[in-house]
């Protein structure tokens, strides 16, 4: 997204004024029809209190999350070693030093004799509303994207009626045309350079974290069911990719992978 701006920023100043344009492309007109009514239009189009969540996912967008299959493959292959030593009950002292909530949550309910698939409602209803929590914040940047150009081509029209309507004064043409313009260059870039990319991203950072979840739902109810760790570990691995799976080691080990 840096990297995208300075772009702009360059390709305005390899004109023959250099950085000394900058300043043509500030409207504060422009701004107020694009960056306002835009937002306005999301505004409406969400409940208030969600926008401040919608914001701050954005910061989301430019982490990059430790997602690592094969480590949760990893951790979940040694917590079935140590069910399978020791019994069921064993699992609640390893919880205890997991700080991954969704896996902790899957092992108590195992600890705690819960039906199987009970403990698959719960998980699966759990990834179901994070996922539902997370669509909704995707489509808050979507909405801006299409808003976005949409409030431009509105900035374009005004610009374009002022400028008309005052073709006889000269000294008005430069700027009515520079509303015009800029609203649309503004429109597009909240949609290109700010939302697109955000949406794009927060998708991805959500694929990478339902497969990690996926492989705790599946892999604690292997390990209640009693099955072997090398069939649990061979199960797992179909949930990441081919030329990841030779980092797993055989006989119920595992290392790191690249996602």
């Amino acid at each position: 997204m840096i990297l995208g701006f300075a772009m702009v920023i360059f390709g305005i100043a390899t004109g023959d004024g250099g950085f000394a344009l900058l300043p043509n492309f500030i409207d504060g007109p422009s701004i107020i029809i694009t960056i306002g009514g835009s937002l306005m239009g999301v505004l409406a189009s969400n409940k208030l209190s969600f926008m401040g969540t919608g914001f701050k996912s954005i910061a989301l967008s430019m982490k990059e999350p430790s997602y690592d299959p094969a480590a949760m493959i990893s951790n979940i292959i040694n917590l079935s070693n140590v069910a399978r030593k020791e019994g069921l009950l064993a699992l609640e002292e390893a919880a205890s030093e997991i700080e991954d909530t969704f896996l902790k949550k899957g092992i108590m309910l195992i600890v705690d004799g819960t039906d199987p698939e009970l403990v698959r409602g719960i998980l699966e209803t759990d990834l179901t509303c994070t996922e539902d929590r997370h669509k909704q914040v995707f489509a808050f940047w979507e909405k801006w994207a299409e808003l976005g150009p949409a409030w431009g081509m509105i900035g374009t029209l005004i610009g374009l009626v002022n400028m008309l309507k005052n073709l006889e004064d000269a000294s008005t043409i430069g700027p009515n045309m520079a509303v015009a313009l800029l609203t649309t260059l503004y429109g597009s870039l909240i949609a290109n350079w700010l939302c697109n990319p955000t949406a794009t991203k927060l998708k991805l950072n959500h694929a990478d974290e339902m497969i990690i979840k996926q492989i705790i739902v599946e892999g604690l109810l292997s390990i209640q069911a009693g099955e072997n760790p090398h069939v649990i570990e061979e199960k797992l691995k179909t949930f990441i990719k081919p030329t990841d799976r030779d980092v797993l080691g055989g006989g119920g080990t595992a290392g790191g992978g690249e996602e």
